[in-house]
């Protein structure tokens, strides 16, 4: 996958999930997406190239980092809860629009209950 279909697959993904903001608190060319004012991905730029950050359970992350050279641990973040996606042959939009998901998830189940715009474990029935 390409750098510019990295960045709009993950954008469309993330803005197709219930009570999601785009926002750009890091200034031009850096998009945050957030549920309930709480981050989980972040499309950008290092040195050039088109990447993507996404919150993401530590051992899924590592697993996903020794089996694909396009991820690694998260740039400029949580090494243990993010990861990096980089434009390359082992990225496929599947896997981007699961792990968004898996993203969003992750960020839900850790409102509290009230302020959940859908319970993750039933999510899927909306996809």
């Amino acid at each position: 996958m390409d750098g510019e279909t990295l960045h709009e697959v993950a954008a469309r993904t993330a803005m197709g999930l219930p009570a999601v903001a785009e926002t750009q608190p890091f200034g031009e060319g850096a998009f945050v997406y957030k549920v309930v004012g709480k981050m989980f991905v972040m499309t950008s730029e290092l040195r050039g190239v088109p990447i993507v950050n996404l919150k993401c359970a530590p051992p899924h992350g590592a697993a996903l980092v020794r089996d694909h050279d396009e991820i690694t641990p998260g740039w400029h973040m949580n090494k243990q809860h993010w990861i990096t996606l980089s434009p390359g042959d082992g990225i496929d939009e599947t896997l981007v629009e699961d792990l968004v998901g898996n993203a969003y998830d992750l960020v839900v189940a850790k409102l509290p209950q009230a302020k959940r715009p859908v319970d993750p474990a039933r999510r899927a029935q909306f996809d």
